[in-house]
């Protein structure tokens, strides 16, 4: 069945029924006396906030605020939808929910630790697997751009993602979603919202989302990126009428999708070949309950969550039709975090003074059980250029070794060299053939963390507030691992036959432990009667250290290339240096920032214009950035790359006009994210070549974010169709270099999307376009050497796809 002719037919139909009724009803116009007005989303949307003296666009930070309405707007179905429209936030697709990568202001991680930190209904995410999750209809979301590590510490150096799903305190109903569209993209969500009294209320929501997938693997036929996921959600609040409340969360998720369609890029990218196809499998059970008391000037709120991730992820690594190897890692996480906030307020009522003291202090604690077991399995190509490689070098050694004999006799070097290999070839010639098998291992990753805040805000003058903060925060980490990898290798030299089983066993623990003090100053100044500030800061951010797990099999591998010449069975011995070797290898250092920022929040006179701006300068020591493992490049590790720094702008706009019929956003930000001290070296054959990499780009970092949004409303007096609503959206980002060297880039590029939306009472129907003008950057860029060459891999954005949403209230 030719599902994209189907709905791409489906879509212009009803395109064309709705304009039919739309065009017997009479329009209303707006009125001539424009009573549009930009609203301060966190005075209309209001949400739990323990730790925070003021709204978002009265602190000295920067920030981006969406309500129900925006993100409708924007199509959001998880935070990469968001990412295109907040300036200096990307989250690309990189190939599964498994590299669930977020980057602000030239900060972010591709592996291990997070360095941006996301929140679910209050509630942290430990792990950075579980960041590409589904929303459920959310009420609003929130885009904190810098270090926020005094309120939040660690893992946050990059800013903060708070996401709020609707309360049913705040609705009660039942609200369905319906979408078809081309490739087979299909989701289904039902969320009932329930409040049988004054003190409690509860909702319960489910939801499917599928797709049949946007790439073709020409090698095994299937689609490289197809899909399916589902889960549930509970809701329980109960609240008094003297403050307290319990707010109880629990949501489940499944996700299963084929992974990493990624292409040969020569110049154009490839469709995807690889003779495996690769997968991405997620079980993940958020749960947590928060539990807060108000009094009259302070204010306690306890926060307890356990995180449950289970998933597994199979990549053919080499990515080419060719069979040499493939990785397995299998994660079993477990997190549980508890957090208590005591916020108060003093000085309030004494208008004459126009003083007030606004505090808040807490403690943070988390606990991770990490476990990983991570194969990786070697096939028949890797054998033969492994079992080549030996044999070259076997045969040139012997060539020399009887060349030198034939020299000693007084035989010219050229008849020497001549001469011994005929002799190899009369006498049978040499060959190795080699089995790797499969490199188990099996790691564990314990992590405790700690923290103590404080933040005050005093009010210097009725204008003037100065924000102090520091935070305290500790965290120890801890590695197990037991690995081990063999080698079978069988050499028939001149008629002789020889073999050897080399094997090497890794199993040891090692420790750490960071300490970090995370200051914070800030001082805004109010200015006009409608809210508008400026405001200066200076913070710090916080990544911890750790080790590299996925550096194992390249280890391994060298070991057993170092010791190929062994005969007979041989266990290749290590020692106390040794393993400490292996520690410094693995481990690196825990990453630092320090912010200092200049913005404004502005209310255009007439409050039709929302304006946001910021400038920055973001110093980064010991940058942890992920790279090629090693000799082999088996996978990715992280390494500390010296200094780098950021310098940048942002410029965030919102209208309403029109009686507030036509409303808009656009934001722009500039990130200049370079390396100040990164010095590598590159070694071939016995050449070392030392890398110097100051000035050059830090990768995966777009130079320019642009964003818009418009919509434009339609009143009508027809009873079947009252609104309709015709919108465009545009997210454009680059250029964006993907390795240290800036050898590969994508240059800027935009994309365009459109919807027209008719309100029919409880019923909503949308008709969306995404990608309309069909533009194909790389989304992501990868260097491999797996097959014994130096490849570039690319995977590419979606192509251009349309559907169609039905949302029912009642």
């Amino acid at each position: 069945m030719n599902y994209n002719k189907t709905i791409v037919t489906t879509c212009i139909s009803l395109m064309l029924a709705v304009a039919a009724s739309a065009s017997e009803s009479r329009y209303v116009t707006p009125v001539a006396n424009d009573t549009s007005k930009v609203v301060n989303i966190d005075e209309v949307v209001v949400v739990s906030q323990p730790k925070e003296a003021f709204y978002l666009r009265q602190q000295p930070l920067s920030s981006s605020m969406f309500d129900a309405h925006d993100l409708q707007r924007m199509s959001m179905n998880d935070l990469r939808d968001l990412s295109a429209f907040v300036p200096s936030f990307t989250m690309p697709s990189y190939g599964s929910r498994y590299t669930s990568s977020i980057y602000i202001r030239g900060i972010g991680s591709r592996i291990n630790s997070p360095a941006v930190g996301v929140y679910a209904d209050g509630l942290p995410l430990m792990s950075k697997s579980a960041y590409n999750y589904h929303n459920y209809e959310l009420a609003r979301a929130d885009v904190l751009r810098g270090p926020q590590g005094t309120l939040y510490g660690i893992n946050t150096e990059g800013g903060l993602i708070r996401t709020y799903s609707l309360s049913p305190m705040n609705y009660q109903g039942t609200r369905i979603k319906l979408g078809l569209g081309s490739h087979f993209t299909r989701h289904a969500e039902v969320a009932h919202y329930a409040k049988p009294n004054e003190h409690i209320a509860w909702s319960l929501a489910g939801f499917y989302k599928g797709q049949k997938g946007f790439f073709t693997n020409n090698t095994t036929g299937e689609r490289a990126d197809k899909s399916n996921e589902a889960g549930g959600k509970l809701r329980l609040i109960y609240q008094q009428g003297n403050g307290f409340s319990v707010d109880y969360i629990l949501d489940y998720q499944y996700v299963r999708q084929n992974a990493f369609p990624y292409g040969l890029w020569n110049g154009e990218t490839q469709p995807t070949v690889a003779n495996r196809q690769s997968n991405y499998r997620r079980n993940m059970l958020n749960t947590g309950v928060v539990i807060s008391k108000r009094w009259e000037n302070t204010t306690f709120s306890s926060t307890t969550s356990f995180q449950y991730l289970k998933d597994y992820m199979l990549m053919d690594i080499d990515y080419m039709a060719a069979d040499f190897m493939q990785m397995e890692e299998r994660q079993h996480q477990n997190s549980i975090t508890h957090e208590m906030v005591v916020k108060g307020q003093m000085g309030l009522k004494e208008a004459e003074t126009n003083r007030a003291w606004r505090w808040t202090t807490g403690t943070f604690t988390s606990y991770q059980w990490n476990k990983t077991e991570a194969p990786v399995a070697f096939f028949g190509d890797m054998d033969n250029m492994l079992g080549t490689t030996i044999q070259t070098a076997m045969y040139k050694a012997i060539v020399q070794t009887m060349a030198a004999r034939f020299e000693a006799t007084g035989m010219a070097p050229d008849r020497a060299k001549q001469m011994a290999e005929q002799m190899i070839e009369q006498r049978g010639g040499i060959t190795v053939t080699t089995d790797l098998g499969v490199i188990p291992g099996t790691f564990r990753l314990p992590t405790f963390n700690q923290g103590v805040f404080h933040e005050s805000n005093i009010d210097l003058t009725r204008r003037l507030t100065l924000t102090l903060g520091l935070r305290y925060n500790y965290s120890k980490v801890r590695l197990d691992y037991d690995t081990r990898a063999e080698m079978n290798c069988n050499v028939m030299m001149m008629g002789s036959a020889a073999s050897s089983h080399l094997l090497s066993k890794l199993s040891n623990s090692y420790h750490n432990d960071f300490h970090q003090l995370l200051p914070k100053l800030g001082l805004s100044y109010k200015f006009g009667d409608n809210g508008s500030n400026l405001y200066g800061a200076i913070s710090k951010g916080y990544r911890a250290g750790g080790y590299n797990y996925q550096m194992f099999s390249d280890i391994l591998q060298t070991e057993l290339s170092n010791n190929s010449s062994q005969r007979g069975d041989y266990e290749i011995p290590h020692t106390e240096e040794d393993y400490k070797d292996i520690e410094k290898t693995i481990a690196y250092a825990p990453e630092t920032t320090w912010n200092y920022e200049l913005g404004a929040h502005i209310n255009l006179p007439g409050n039709k214009i929302q304006m946001d701006m910021a400038v920055y300068l973001t110093t980064v020591n010991n940058l942890q950035l992920s790279v090629m493992a090693g000799n082999y490049g088996f996978g990715r590790m992280m390494v500390n790359a010296g200094r780098s720094r950021s310098l940048g702008g942002e410029l965030s706009l919102r209208g309403s006009h029109l009686d507030n019929h036509l409303t808009w956003t656009a934001s722009y930000a500039f990130t200049q994210s370079t390396f100040r001290d990164y010095r590598d070296a590159a070694t071939t054959g016995n050449t070392t070549t030392q890398i110097d990499y100051r000035h050059h780009h830090v990768p995966f970092i777009p130079r320019h974010t642009l964003g818009s949004t418009i919509d434009y409303r339609i009143d009508t007096r027809n009873p079947r169709i009252h609104a309709l609503v015709i919108g465009a959206n545009m997210a454009a980002q680059g250029s964006i270099y993907w390795n240290e060297a800036n050898t590969l880039s994508q240059p800027f590029y935009a994309t365009l999307g459109a919807h027209c939306d008719a309100l029919c009472g409880n019923v909503v129907v949308s008709l969306w376009g995404r990608n309309i003008t069909n533009s194909r950057p790389n989304t992501f860029v990868v260097e491999s050497s797996a097959t014994g060459r130096q490849l570039v891999f690319a995977q590419q954005a979606n192509p251009f796809h349309m559907g169609i949403d039905v949302k029912l209230n009642f």
